[in-house]
């Protein structure tokens, strides 16, 4: 329950205050968002699967966040920040839709 009063509380803020994005954090923020829907899939499933722990959540969380957005940081010191970026969303997409299926699979066993 707390954690769906915090999701509207910032859902109700962003809307509100309408903050802006610095645009040396615009790259990775994109990114950011990505890596934690698969964290926030992968607690789902695990909590579908009676195996969620909140700790390995949070640290799942912040470390797919934190991996994802160096990743793409690299890239751009490299030079190939674009294509860098398209792989660590294509590795999480998979990710999420497995995830996905994986919670279909358990609601509806089909």
């Amino acid at each position: 329950m707390i954690a769906a009063v915090g999701l509207l509380a910032g859902i109700v803020l962003g809307l509100l205050l309408d903050p802006t994005v610095p645009s040396w954090l615009q790259p990775y923020l994109p990114i950011a968002v990505v890596a934690a829907l698969d964290a926030v899939f992968g607690g789902f499933r695990a909590a579908l699967d009676g195996l969620f722990d909140d700790r390995v959540f949070v640290v799942s969380f912040l470390s797919n966040v934190v991996v994802a957005a160096l990743i793409v940081y690299l890239g751009d010191q490299l030079g190939v920040g674009s294509q860098l970026s398209t792989a660590v969303v294509v590795v999480l997409g998979i990710r999420i839709f497995s995830n996905v299926a994986s919670i279909r699979r358990h609601l509806f066993k089909a």
